[in-house]
């Protein structure tokens, strides 16, 4: 079986070292404030409000805000909401009395010159209904109680816009526009299926690969012409099996891949732009073409034997096989596609697919020689991960690893994820995992496997079941996480080593198989080159 990837290379590397957060793209912004949790009035939770508008009665585009820890709550559906105009108060800021005619209406006012809650009094006295703060900046900013406020008494919504948003509707105001408004705030549902179904594609993704070499490859006649590279032909006299080329995983290896790792988060980083972002898009077709293709080819091949036997010469390539030439192309055009619909609300089905195929291949490709470089690798992207998400934020105020799969500015994101959406969630959005949470323990898992089949050993007393088990509690206890944090992106592999590393040794310490299990397969066969 002659598996020779040399375009996977670098993928592979850009793939692992893009372990990415596991965590909700939603946004989840409710959460308690405890600021000044004494405060009468100023103790509401953080809520994500829906800001419908109608602009001369025609429906505009409703807009996202964040409501302060003072003032009214508001609905929770779109039926129990009134609709209101809006109207820009005089001072625009509403740190004074307001001369405007705000009874019955939904302020509108800037952010800065005195406190929220003056603001909020001032509009309220003025007769609104509500108050719209449009913000200097893009971001929610949570409108909170100075300390000096001791007693507030604000009845009213308040909440806050982002400044494009507001600076559309304060420029429809100024021109005279009739604009109508309704506020509500949906309630997020507590469990999500979403997260469900991606515990089960990640899951899937690493016990498809693991049993892939057996049960999907194992009959394929002339595997070694799978791939568009160059090979010898049936009659060279090539020894068949030595020419099966796989990257084994060192010790020493795992120590620097993390340096290299740390080196490369950091330089996109500081570097994200709408280019490097193309790049790794680049990359990630590149690598989904070839895994796809691979996938296609092996299943293809099993299936039906006799169209893994005719060949073709192919110029500059030699001798591939024609199945092979021929799914080439549906990959390519696959790749382009999802490339060219990427922002559209069904992208996340083409890049599940081709991010599945690429792991399944990369699983295939690298693999771990025993649980002594599983441990030093594990361990390494286990603080790697921690560090850049919990740590890093003081260092660079911010977290590493959640803003580079954040993406830049111009909305562009990083594909190395699965994703999928939140169906049932009001406000929408993404449950995704980057590919490193599932590569690394997937890595694990894989050699479980091998080990389990090389010793015989039956499904309760071998290891790859139980790691199975570990991977799929890790993410369940990822998502917990992720809940009892109000969203705020989680290191997965925090949860995901200790589940399935841990759970290994301490079986094998049990049944006392640790000492084969940390030096098994230090004479490796069939392996032509170490990373």
């Amino acid at each position: 079986m002659a598996v020779r990837r040399g375009l996977f290379l670098p993928v592979l590397v850009a793939l692992l070292l893009l372990a990415g957060p596991g965590r909700a793209a939603a946004d989840d912004a409710s959460r308690s404030y405890r600021g000044n949790a004494a405060s009468p009035g100023c103790s509401n939770k953080f809520q994500l409000v829906k800001v419908k508008n109608w602009v001369n009665g025609s429906e505009g585009t409703t807009l996202v805000g964040l409501s302060a820890a003072f003032g009214a709550s508001l609905p929770t559906t779109a039926n129990e909401a009134r609709k209101a105009f809006s109207v820009l108060t005089d001072p625009l800021d509403c740190c004074s009395n307001v001369t405007t005619k705000l009874t019955n209406s939904i302020a509108i006012a800037t952010r800065g010159g005195c406190p929220f809650t003056a603001k909020a009094e001032n509009a309220q006295a003025a007769g609104a209904a509500g108050l719209l703060v449009i913000n200097d900046s893009e971001e929610l900013y949570a409108m909170v109680c100075n300390e000096n406020d001791t007693s507030i008494n604000v009845t009213i919504p308040v909440l806050m816009i982002p400044k494009s948003a507001g600076k559309n509707l304060k420029d429809l105001l100024d021109q005279g526009a009739r604009v109508e408004i309704q506020l509500y705030s949906p309630i997020r549902p507590v469990v999500e299926l979403s997260a469900g179904f991606l515990l089960i594609m990640a899951v899937g993704t690493i016990v498809c690969a693991s049993l892939w070499s057996e049960f999907v490859a194992c009959e394929q006649v002339d595997e070694h012409y799978n791939q568009l590279t160059r090979q010898e032909g049936p009659n060279s006299g090539t020894n068949h099996r030595q020419e099966k080329e796989i990257f084994e995983i060192s010790a020493k290896g795992a120590a620097v891949f993390i340096v290299v790792a740390s080196v490369f988060l950091l330089l996109l980083f500081y570097l994200m732009s709408s280019w490097v972002t193309w790049v790794l898009i680049v990359f990630f077709c590149i690598g989904g073409i070839e895994g796809m293709h691979s996938c296609l080819v092996t299943i293809i091949s099993r299936i039906f034997k006799e169209w893994g036997q005719k060949t073709v010469e192919v110029p500059f390539l030699g001798e591939v096989l024609t199945l092979s030439v021929g799914i080439l192309p549906f990959c390519a055009v696959f790749a382009i596609l999802w490339v060219v619909y990427r922002r559209s609300s069904f992208a996340w089905i083409g890049q599940d697919i081709l991010g599945i195929c690429l792991m399944i291949t990369v699983l295939q490709m690298a693999r771990l020689p025993n649980i002594r470089v599983a441990s030093a690798l594990l361990s390494a992207a286990f603080v790697y991960d921690i560090f850049w998400v919990f740590i890093s934020p003081l260092i660079f105020h911010e977290s590493v690893m959640i803003a580079v799969a954040s993406g830049d500015s111009s909305g562009e994101a990083i594909p190395m994820l699965l994703r999928i959406p939140r169906f049932f969630d009001p406000w929408g959005g993404y449950d995704m995992i980057g590919f490193g949470d599932i590569i690394f323990p997937g890595l694990l898992v894989a050699f479980s496997y091998r080990f389990d089949r090389a010793g015989k050993k039956g499904i309760l007393n071998g290891y790859f079941l139980w790691s199975t088990v570990g991977y799929a509690v890790g993410l369940f206890l990822t998502y917990l996480a992720l809940f009892l944090m109000d969203g705020h992106g989680q290191p997965a592999l925090l949860y995901l080593v200790p589940c399935t590393l841990g759970l290994i040794v301490v079986l094998g310490w049990i049944r006392g198989e640790l000492p084969h299990l940390w030096n098994y397969g230090r004479r490796s066969e069939n392996l032509v080159e170490q990373v």
